[in-house]
């Protein structure tokens, strides 16, 4: 797997000024994320996943089996998450490139760049609450 955040991360690297003028608009993002699970990775290491539901529900894991369940909406040409743990919205533009999406943070002054490493339709894998004795 980390073999393949790394080859999606340098093609990405190499195509992206070529590619992705326009950030996808909601209608776009949408039809291309619904009933998927994504995987996302940054410099050539994993990040995390998400899983894109119906009525533009989302649940976020950073691959430690502990999920976040959340909303997305359009705002301004980017694509905003509100998750049940902060309800201050993060905000991304995303980018539809041959090997898959780019998002870039746009509420991070470094602004983070993540790249799309794979998708498939299975659910995330969500570990239930922890439970004291």
């Amino acid at each position: 797997m980390k073999q393949l955040f790394a080859s999606v991360a340098l093609a990405a690297t190499l195509l992206s000024p070529a590619f992705a003028a326009e950030p996808l608009s909601g209608a776009e993002f949408e039809a291309y994320v619904t009933g998927k699970t994504l995987y996302f990775g940054q410099n050539g290491q994993a990040y995390g996943v998400e899983e894109y539901l119906e009525d533009r529900r989302v649940r976020w894991s950073f691959l430690d089996g502990k999920c976040k369940d959340g909303v997305w909406y359009e705002e301004q040409d980017m694509i905003c998450f509100v998750y049940e743990d902060n309800p201050a919205p993060q905000c991304w533009s995303f980018f539809k490139e041959p090997n898959g999406l780019r998002a870039i943070f746009e509420n991070d002054p470094n602004a983070t760049t993540l790249y799309e490493a794979q998708q498939n339709d299975e659910p995330m894998l969500c570990l239930g609450p922890e439970v004291g004795v």
